[in-house]
């Protein structure tokens, strides 16, 4: 369950940043390739793309990131491993769940045969937004809050604060195309596209009201409400994982527990202000790297066959 978590989420960000990207580009000019390489720089598998696309154009990088079977992180590639996850668990998960599981699964492999579907893809990235938030309901409705369902919600809600640091990361230093379009229309353009790409765009203005980057941070990275920032994922994380163990809040029993606390406690008790002073790509470096950690010591402690060794300091 916790391996499909991440791969439904995963598409499902994948299908959100594409989607807003397309719609960006009509608003910005410059070079393509700098408006398209940068969804790839998200996802980490630059060196991949390379080797197999070289330029970076919209055709490019939406078939590599929509339905390239050899990479792991595509769409395609990620629909069918969460149903193949499903598969080899048939009997603990319900049917409707397993429908839909399905249904992603198919869907994506007829529009990965539909050459229109680079044309227009609109309708792609929204029936596959669509497709996991049905998932996430089918979840909620109709599968026991037990130790299998938040596996799930530890997989899904790990996965969607990775990508949320990411969208931040790739904005401040990537899609910018220069310093002097700071504050500037083009500014507004992007720092709105990162909203839109986490669906907080309407939520953040009835908190904030204007598009400021400090805001857009803070929003993104420490609210405690909503659904999509980066706190508010960790927080949902540690519930889940709390309920796997059986410890109380505040107690750490294994190394996920500890350094999951440990990177809540951060962000509980930082200030954007020092965030932004100590430079925001640095400080979401620290936050990649460190959630995917919390997501390596998961796979450790519940999944890995080796033995493991040591105590947890």
């Amino acid at each position: 369950m916790y391996w499909i978590g991440r791969y439904i989420e995963r598409a499902e960000n994948v299908a959100r940043s594409i989607e807003v990207n397309s719609h960006m580009t009509l608003d910005l000019e410059g070079e393509e390739d700098t408006q398209w390489r940068p969804l790839v720089t998200i996802m980490g598998d630059h060196a991949t793309f390379d080797a197999g696309y070289g330029e970076a154009n919209q055709a490019n990088v939406i078939r590599f990131l929509a339905f390239d079977r050899d990479n792991p992180n595509s769409v395609l590639s990620c629909s069918t491993a969460a149903r193949e996850n499903a598969r080899t668990i048939r009997s603990t998960i319900t049917t409707e769940i397993w429908e839909q599981l399905n249904r992603m699964y198919l869907y994506v492999n007829r529009a990965a045969a539909d050459p229109d579907v680079l044309e227009s893809p609109h309708e792609f990235y929204t029936r596959m937004k669509m497709g996991s938030l049905l998932f996430q309901g089918l979840m909620e409705a109709t599968m026991t809050h037990a130790e299998a369902w938040h596996f799930c919600r530890l997989g899904r809600m790990l996965e969607r604060a990775d990508k949320t640091t990411r969208l931040l990361d790739v904005k401040y230093f990537i899609l910018l195309p220069t310093v002097e379009h700071i504050g500037m229309s083009v500014d507004d353009i992007q720092w709105g596209a990162v909203l839109r790409s986490a669906s907080a765009f309407e939520m953040y203005r009835q908190k904030y009201g204007e598009i400021l980057p400090s805001r857009v941070v803070e929003f993104l990275l420490l609210d405690r409400q909503f659904p999509r920032a980066v706190l508010y994922c960790l927080n949902r994380t540690a519930e889940s994982l709390h309920a796997i163990t059986g410890s109380s809040e505040g107690a750490f029993q294994n190394v996920p527990e500890q350094r999951l606390g440990q990177l809540r406690s951060d962000l509980t008790y930082m200030r954007v202000e020092e965030i932004m002073e100590a430079g925001l790509h640095e400080y979401l470096d620290r936050c990649q790297l460190r959630i995917n950690g919390i997501g390596d010591t998961i796979y450790d402690t519940f999944f890995s066959l080796r033995p493991l060794s040591g105590t947890v300091v």
